[in-house]
């Protein structure tokens, strides 16, 4: 089962946005689902792109929707709901909606991640920031992958930049790490194909031959600092002809230092936990369900001979019970238990009932002799 948990969305304009929204307005009185903001251009292209994802193998797909510096409850409109009302259903494949939110210098202070934007953020299935400073990269790592409603389980780096604005520090990616975070990196990049422009920083970013060494070069310290652990593969692609196979994608992966089984997790065993990571923002502090105590069949096996020989012990004391309740004669207090077995005297006569009298009739015997 592989997944692709970056599949851009093409940016609506502002026109289309207030269709759309003066759309969403009117169809509160006819509730026949959400208003089509995207042309059919626009939806024929993103078919033919799932069809090819589908062909190559992914089963796990995600809409990704970028908002630059921060979200704001105003202006902000959730574009995937009509997107996937739009789409053609196909059997066996999932399909997720992700926010991305990429942070700048400006987005600092506050860029919609509160308590009371929340329910912006619940129609989303996974939420993923891109930081572009330091004190937002130390931010995204330490705060926002805590167990909350609004936990970002996603960190994406921009790749293609001349070189990372902020060092990765092996404290805050261990941070992130501990908490379930993720480090995502798209294989657009390493193409030199057309990425996700929501990613690309204003003035900063390449293209062609420099974005790929870019690319190169920051996705090996990215492996490097992670030691292959908790890196996400995606593809971030919008033309057709930068899609690539799964297999192909692992063999790609590997050229940054990992493993084989660690470039092959990084789109299957990755991707799905994450996928069940992200559920726990529906509940409280990432508790899925009560715990139970399962005891397991070895113990209980283990446990048998030993209540085999206790019940073996019983029985006899059940019998005498049984015995003592009928009509025989009962033992004399303080002998219930002991068996009564005839002993032997030096003499070779047996000691017993039957002893005694035959001893004292050869007393009389001897006395009479003696008389005589």
């Amino acid at each position: 089962m592989f997944a692709d948990l970056n599949v851009p969305v093409p940016t609506l304009s502002k026109q289309q946005l207030s269709q759309a929204a003066s759309k969403k307005g009117k169809g509160k009185q006819e509730p026949s689902g959400p208003p089509p903001a995207f042309s059919s251009a626009q939806i024929n292209a993103i078919e033919s792109r799932l069809d090819l994802l589908v062909h190559l193998g992914y089963t796990i797909i995600a809409f990704n929707q970028t908002v630059e510096r921060k979200v704001d409850p105003k202006t902000f409109f959730n574009t995937l709901d009509p997107l996937l009302a739009q789409l053609r259903k196909r059997q066996g494949v999932v399909y997720l909606k992700r926010l991305t939110i990429v942070l700048d210098e400006e987005s600092e202070k506050g860029f919609g991640l509160t308590n009371g934007n929340a329910a912006l953020f619940a129609p989303y299935d996974l939420l993923a920031l891109v930081p572009t400073t330091a004190a937002s990269f130390s931010l995204a790592c330490l705060t926002h992958t805590q167990p909350t409603p609004l936990t970002t389980h996603i960190i994406s780096l921009p790749l293609t930049l001349p070189r990372l604005p902020f060092n990765l520090r092996h404290t805050l990616v261990r941070a992130a790490l501990k908490n379930g975070a993720v480090f995502e990196i798209n294989y657009a990049g390493a193409l030199g194909g057309e990425g996700d422009p929501g990613l690309s920083i204003p003035g900063g970013s390449e293209s062609g031959a420099g974005a790929k060494r870019n690319w190169w070069a920051a996705a090996r310290e990215v492996a490097r600092v992670t030691k292959g652990k908790g890196i996400l593969v995606s593809g971030g692609v919008f033309n057709e002809a930068d899609l690539r196979a799964p297999r192909d994608v692992a063999n790609l992966i590997t050229l940054l230092g990992v493993s084989q089984d660690v470039a092959h997790d990084a789109s299957t065993k990755v991707a799905q936990s994450l996928v069940l990571r992200a559920q726990t923002r529906r509940t409280y502090r990432a508790v899925f369900s009560e715990p139970k105590v399962v005891i397991p069949a070895t113990a209980l096996t283990q446990d048998a001979p030993d209540i085999e020989m206790a019940e073996s012990h019983q029985q006899p004391n059940a019998q005498s019970g049984s015995e003592e309740g009928g009509k025989k004669r009962p033992l004399e207090q303080g002998h219930q238990n002991e068996p009564t077995v005839p002993s032997q005297s030096a003499d070779g006569t047996k000691d017993g009932p039957g002893a005694n009298g035959a001893s004292r009739k050869k007393k009389k015997k001897n006395k009479a002799a003696a008389t005589s």
